[in-house]
């Protein structure tokens, strides 16, 4: 199984416009450190599902059939804005799996081309797509959110964004799992006050130390957070990295953990 992390930032993205902090001077010096909206790409056994689509150039990305679908965390534009142009291609039909949003974005569900929003997810409901499990967790966030597990085989992987720490139904239901790989909310650089919608490295830390996993990623970054960490390298504890637009994890069928 594989979770390619097509991008990382939040919605301000990296660099920031007319922001001439040290993370933002960086990313136009050198296009490494730049982030696009947060995004990524699950594949095992001839499954491909994009996770949210903020990606403007989706149609370039993909081509025709070589997706399985869409699976989206919720309908805020930063995660959904690459389906107003991808629904007016022809003669397919891409599943677009997600929270029950009566608003989605803008009139997507009124004019929804080739995307098919039919089939909406409760909280902890799995489907089976081939061999791929996904479960939806509520995650805490400023409307309905899902984070998402993906299972194949003994292999598994938590997507969680946007979330400001985790409720406790979904914090109880992973900790009885044993994550492969977690890629987490971390939006901000440690903030005296609790922020809001999002976490901050010391929210995220608080929420990863209540999991049992492998490997965490950080992910839907800010600029601040990544100027901070330009002062503080060293900062995260052993198994947890700071993603980076195009990280790429793949595992084995037989868990590691």
């Amino acid at each position: 199984m594989r979770l390619t992390l097509l991008g990382t930032g939040n919605a301000g993205q990296v660099p920031v416009y007319n922001c001439h902090c040290a993370a933002c001077r960086r990313a136009r010096r050198d296009t490494r450190y730049r982030r696009g909206p947060c995004c990524a790409l699950v594949e095992h056994e001839g499954q491909r599902w994009l996770v949210d689509s903020g990606l403007m150039d989706l149609a370039e990305r993909f081509p025709p059939h070589s997706l399985s679908g869409i699976v989206q965390t919720h309908y805020h534009p930063d995660h959904a804005q690459g389906l107003l142009h991808l629904r007016w291609g022809q003669g397919l039909c891409v599943p677009v799996l997600g929270p029950p949003d009566p608003v989605g974005l803008a009139d997507l569900y009124l004019h929804p081309g080739i995307l098919d929003f039919s089939k909406s997810l409760r909280p902890f409901e799995t489907v089976q797509l081939g061999s791929l499990s996904v479960t939806a967790v509520p995650l805490a966030h400023s409307k309905l959110t899902y984070g998402y597990v993906f299972t194949g085989g003994k292999v598994c992987f938590a997507y969680l964004t946007d979330t400001l720490g985790l409720p406790p139904e979904t914090r109880d239901y992973l900790r009885q799992r044993r994550l492969d790989l977690v890629a987490l909310d971390c939006s901000f650089a440690p903030q005296p006050h609790l922020p809001r919608n999002h976490n901050d490295l010391t929210r995220a830390l608080e929420t990863l130390e209540q999991l049992r996993f492998k490997h965490a990623v950080l992910t839907h970054v800010g600029h601040g957070l990544d100027a901070w960490f330009i002062a503080n390298p060293h900062a995260l504890p052993d198994g947890v990295s700071i993603a980076r637009d195009g990280d790429l994890f793949e595992y084995a069928m037989a868990s590691t953990v």
